[in-house]
């Protein structure tokens, strides 16, 4: 949010359609099926981590309205790809037992490995007079060498073998929906409200930063304990207590 508006001069309106381009991977990650009649999850999986890390990295060499659809594009198909075939193989690695603590657990180590991350960056970036081009190189360098590393590191796992076709069912509306109004929750407050932050009250890096640390911390905390809560008291009583949570969140 900080680089679009200082490099490049968005306002509302380029932002808008930068999410929207960058949502187009995520509506067609679908598409995964057909590329694994081809390809391993595994090795996919690990392809996308590239794809994302690399088109992060050179994010601050393309400061224009163009540009930066360019590279958000490409690194939001490394993303969504990645995103899609991790959660499958999440599954299929995980008894269907230990599934929702394991999966907490998970959700726990990714937002402490951000809030390193983010820890790093609120401290050196007015200490060393950090650039965009330096945080982006790193950040994205990094995902990318830590994905060859994997790949050339761990063995090829044996996967559950997977149905290679689309399959959509009436009795399913119930979670298309929610993923179709989780998708639009995340448009308009998550992009829009941190973009506002920049914009309207003059955010400086470190501080939107602070802020996403707060966020992570509690998913550090919040995560495991809702994964336990979640064999306790069922998915649907979960989600309730989620969507009611947000409902005061956004009417604040």
């Amino acid at each position: 949010n900080n680089f679009v508006i200082e490099r490049a001069a968005f306002t509302g309106v380029e932002i808008g359609w930068l999410h929207t381009v960058r949502e187009i991977p995520g509506f067609l990650s679908f598409a995964v099926v057909f590329i694994l009649l081809v390809m391993r999850e595994q090795f996919l999986g690990l392809l996308s981590l590239v794809t994302l890390g690399v088109a992060s990295a050179v994010t601050a060499w393309f400061p224009t309205f163009g540009g930066i659809l360019m590279v958000t594009f490409i690194a939001s198909v490394g993303f969504h790809y990645f995103e899609t075939v991790n959660q499958s193989l999440q599954l299929q690695w995980i008894s269907k037992e230990r599934a929702p603590q394991v999966l907490g657990w998970l959700v726990a180590v990714g937002a402490g490995a951000s809030l390193v991350s983010y820890g790093a960056l609120v401290a050196t970036w007015q200490l060393f007079d950090l650039s965009y081009n330096t945080v982006y190189m790193i950040s994205g360098g990094a995902c990318a060498l830590i994905a060859v590393y994997c790949h050339f590191a761990f063995p090829t796992f044996k996967a559950t073998p997977q149905s290679k076709k689309m399959v959509l069912k009436r009795r399913y509306w119930l979670y298309y929906a929610l993923q179709f109004m989780a998708g639009a929750r995340r448009q308009i407050f998550i992009v829009f409200a941190a973009f506002m932050m920049v914009e309207h009250f003059h955010f400086e890096v470190q501080q939107v930063t602070a802020l996403f640390m707060i966020n992570f911390l509690a998913n550090m905390i919040f995560a495991p304990l809702m994964g336990r809560a979640l064999g306790i008291y069922g998915e649907r009583n979960i989600l309730v207590f989620e969507y009611f949570g947000l409902m005061i969140v956004f009417l604040a």
